[in-house]
Order: C-alpha cells, then sequence, then structure tokens
C-alpha cells in the first residue's frame, strides 16, 4: 500500500511539473508575439473605480489619493470607497472621501455594518449602486498608476472582452528575504503563466485587483459569488465559461504591497489554496461538460487544482526515508538513482520556471540566480499550510476570510511598521519545524549512505521548512534562526551511531 501512495504521489507531482513547463515553453512561443494597441475611443466610457477596504487605517489615505489622481475625464470617473471596517479606518476614510470630493471628484463612502459575505458581499452591494459600464477594483494597498485607464480602456473597444488584467508590481520587494521570494514567486505567475495562457488563447483568471471588468459581463456570469474564498477565480471561469473573452497586460504594471510577515503570508497562501479548490469543486464539471476544445479544458482543470498538489507534495516528503531506506522492490541503489532523479526534475523545472521569469524582467535572472533556490524552499516550507487548506476545501468546512493586513510598507521604510494588524503566532509552525527535522535527518542518512545526489535538494527542502516554522513563531528572531540551524548542520556530519 505504501509503495503505491508514494509512486501515486510522485506521478501527481510530476504531471504539474511538466505543465509547469510547458507554460515556459508557451510563454516562449507567446513572448514573440505583439498585440496591437487599440485606439483611444472617440467617448471615453464611463468607468466605476472600487476600492474595498477592512481595517487598512495605513493605507486608505493613499489608495484614495491615488484613485483620484487616474488621469481620466473627470466627469466619465466615478469612485467608490467600499469600507467594511470596524478600526479607525471609518474616520480616516470618511475624512479623505469628503476631502476629495470638496476637491470636485465624483467619490462616494460606502460603509456596511456587517461584513456580509465579505469582499463579494461588498462589491455586489456596490454595483447596485454604480453608474459606470466598465468597473475597475483595486485592492486596499495597490497604487494604480495615473494613465492606467488610459492604457486598460481602449481594450474594450472589442465588444467581447469582459475583464482585463495587469500586471502586479511590488512596492516592498527589497525589504526583507521574505518579500524577495514572494516578489520571484509572484513574477512567475504574472510574467509566464497569464502572458502563455492569454496570448496562447486559454482561459486565465482576474485576479482579484488591478483589473478592470466590463460591467455587462459580471452580470451575464451571475455577479460576484461568495460560496468560495476567491470570488476573483470564480467569476472569471463563469465569465469565460459564457464566451466572454479576457485580455491581459503584462506591459502595465500596478505596485502593490508584500506581505511582510510569515504568517501573513502563510494566510494569505491558505486564502488562496482553499479557495481555488473550492472554485474547482464548484465548477470543473461545468468545464468539462463545457462545449470547448478539450486541451482549453485540460489545461482550466489543471491551473485551478494546482494548489491541490500540496497533499501528494507533503506525502511525497513523509515517504522520502523510507524510500532511501530501500523498503521497496527497486532496490536501495536503483531506488536512490532514482530518487536523486527525481528531486532535480522537480527542483530543476521550479528553478527553470522562476529563472525564465527573472530573465524576461529586463534581465534579472542574474540577481535571482541565487534566490531560486530559496523561492523554492519556500513552496516546499508552505506545504504543510496549503495542504491543511486543501483539506479543509474537500471537506467543505465553514468559510472564513482571514484579510492579509497591510501596513504601507515600502522599500524605503522596509518591514518593521509598529501595528494592531499584527497575525498570531502559527500552531502550524509545530508541524513544519518537525517536518524540517525529519527532512534534516534524510539529508544525514542520504550523506552517511553516499548519496549525494540527493543532499542539496533535501538540504533546501528541510532549510524551507525551518524558515517557515522559525518565522512563523519568532518573526524577529533571526540570529538564533542561525545559531540553531548551525547545530542542525554539525548534527548532520555526525557519523550515524552502529547499531
Amino acid at each position: 500500500m505504501l509503495p503505491v501512495l508514494y509512486l501515486s504521489a510522485m506521478a501527481l507531482v510530476l504531471c504539474y511539473s511538466a505543465h509547469r513547463l510547458w507554460l515556459v515553453w508557451r510563454y516562449a512561443r507567446a513572448a514573440r508575439q505583439t498585440a496591437p494597441t487599440p485606439p483611444p475611443p472617440s467617448v471615453w466610457p464611463l468607468v466605476t473605480v472600487q476600492l474595498p477596504l477592512y481595517n487598512e487605517q495605513y493605507v486608505a489615505e493613499r489608495v484614495i489619493a491615488a484613485a483620484c489622481a487616474l488621469d481620466y475625464p473627470r466627469d466619465r470617473l466615478e469612485i467608490q470607497v467600499l469600507d467594511d471596517s470596524s478600526d479607525a479606518t471609518r474616520q480616516i476614510a470618511a475624512h479623505t472621501v469628503e476631502a476629495r470630493r470638496r476637491q470636485g471628484h465624483h467619490i462616494t463612502y460606502l460603509h456596511r455594518r456587517q461584513r456580509t459575505h465579505f469582499k463579494a458581499g461588498a462589491l455586489t452591494e456596490a454595483l447596485r449602486r454604480a453608474r459606470g459600464e466598465l468597473i475597475a477594483v483595486f485592492d486596499a494597498d495597490f497604487l494604480p498608476p495615473e494613465d492606467f485607464l488610459r492604457r486598460t480602456v481602449p481594450q474594450f473597444a472589442d465588444r467581447r472582452v469582459g475583464m482585463v488584467q495587469t500586471r502586479w508590481g511590488y512596492l516592498n520587494a527589497g525589504a526583507t528575504l521574505l518579500t524577495r521570494l514572494q516578489a520571484i514567486l509572484l513574477d512567475g505567475h504574472f510574467v509566464i503563466e497569464q502572458t502563455a495562457r492569454s496570448r496562447s488563447g486559454y482561459w486565465f483568471n482576474f485576479n482579484g485587483t488591478a483589473g478592470i471588468w466590463r460591467r455587462q459581463c459580471i452580470e451575464d456570469a451571475g455577479g460576484w459569488q461568495h460560496d468560495t474564498l476567491t470570488e476573483d477565480v470564480d467569476l472569471s471561469y463563469r465569465a469565460q465559461l459564457r464566451g466572454w473573452r479576457f485580455v491581459y497586460l503584462p506591459e502595465v504594471v500596478c505596485p502593490s504591497e508584500l506581505p511582510i510577515e510569515m504568517a501573513a503570508f502563510k494566510s494569505q497562501q491558505r486564502r488562496w489554496a482553499q479557495g481555488s479548490v473550492q472554485t474547482a469543486r464548484k465548477l470543473l464539471g461545468r468545464i468539462l461538460r463545457a462545449r470547448w476544445p478539450w486541451c482549453m479544458k485540460v489545461e482550466a482543470c489543471l491551473q485551478l487544482t494546482e494548489y491541490a498538489t500540496s497533499v501528494p507534495s507533503l506525502l511525497l516528503l513523509l515517504g522520502l526515508v523510507p524510500a532511501m531506506q530501500g523498503r521497496w522492490t527497486l532496490g536501495p541503489h536503483r531506488l536512490w538513482v532514482f530518487q536523486a532523479l527525481l528531486l532535480m526534475v522537480l527542483s530543476g523545472t521550479g528553478i527553470v520556471f522562476y529563472l525564465t521569469a527573472q530573465r524576461a524582467m529586463q534581465g534579472r535572472w542574474k540577481t535571482a540566480l541565487p534566490l531560486a533556490p530559496l523561492a523554492l524552499a519556500l513552496v516546499v516550507g508552505l506545504t504543510v499550510s496549503n495542504a491543511k487548506a486543501v483539506v479543509e476545501a474537500l471537506l467543505r468546512r465553514p468559510l472564513a476570510f482571514v484579510r492579509t493586513p497591510k501596513y504601507g510598507a515600502s522599500a524605503a521604510n522596509g518591514a518593521v511598521v509598529p501595528h494592531p494588524y499584527a497575525a498570531p503566532r502559527d500552531w502550524l509552525a509545530g508541524f513544519e519545524l518537525a517536518l524540517g527535522m525529519y527532512l534534516a535527518y534524510a539529508v544525514r542518512y542520504a550523506w552517511q549512505h553516499h548519496d549525494y545526489g540527493s543532499v542539496p535538494l533535501l538540504a533546501i527542502f528541510a532549510a524551507g521548512c525551518w524558515y517557515v516554522g522559525w518565522q512563523s513563531l519568532m518573526p524577529r528572531a533571526g540570529g538564533e534562526w542561525w545559531a540553531w540551524l548551525r547545530r542542525v548542520c554539525l548534527w548532520i556530519s555526525s557519523p550515524i551511531p552502529s547499531r
């Protein structure tokens, strides 16, 4: 039973790794294409900009100011501040909106006493009051560039276009090691995945912010719905199933803020993992029954279930030591060689994926080269947390939307900001540290038995689990982390006592 389970997990993870390489290949072909830029419309359509807020006292004024600074005819622009806050954000946002209104901006402040259905509920209620035929959405930590609407609205000259998504930038990418690694991971999605899918004619998703919708598309697809934690992905696929076309503009960059605490980053990843699996459970049947080419349906299924690979990945990690001990039918030496090759393939696909994205970002791959293995380690370190989210989604656990706190961080002020939004310490950190120790034992076992091909990759995996677990428990403890890592390295290099 165990060999079958282990080999099945291997097959699943290899399948998704191959899919990632396929996306790199599609991107390489699509990157040579140049999409024509539509001319500006003779009459600019009425646009409603929606700014959903929830306890955002550090960034509320900033995002409202950015929305008011958009270069667009003032009589054709409406701004809605959707505030569900329960703290000082209410006073800050209301005061800022009133001041902007006195300056002549068409801006309204909408406050809900109850956060019914969370962000999806706020967007639904605001849409009823919106006047625009186009709806732009920006989360509180985003700063849309002044020419955002000038560069995106012309795409809607094609009446089939239902949504235009732009690429995320990062205000604080260089603040800490965690934000640097997050930027690499997100660039993989926004540079490779979104570009490859959009320019190859495949479905892709709205990312919840930094995009603009045709109102008719939202309504035709059934509106914002609250039965998943990723209402953006849910609406995206329902709209594309209805025949609407989406456009991705990687050249338009909308700066945003990355989480500066590990607990907040993990919370964000858990929400995305749980929501994507909920959306897959909801829509995969409709996708498979739809009258679309089979290749589009397969690609959509792989995209929606990508986070679900955290479960077989966790099983794969837990089965490493028994596999190395050679208890199964391949024999010890053959199994070691097979496993070393497998680890290199799995790791290599991830590193190629991320470095390709960095190479496309003005040739930044040389500076990203030493960070790519660390980005892979971070992904491995998130396995426990994401696997828990996936299992909860499959078990239909009640939805609990946990916001990602924003602190107004930038590259200048770094990551240390006094704030009341600090995420609590995560109890899963104990499991992540335990998994790190288990993988450290796998490193030690491989080293002592001369399986040197597996050692570097296993060490990366162990370091990722330690880093995620340690930063979740003690986000400000840096020196203790390195001292502890040194002791573990000494233990790995010590000989295993003979029995």
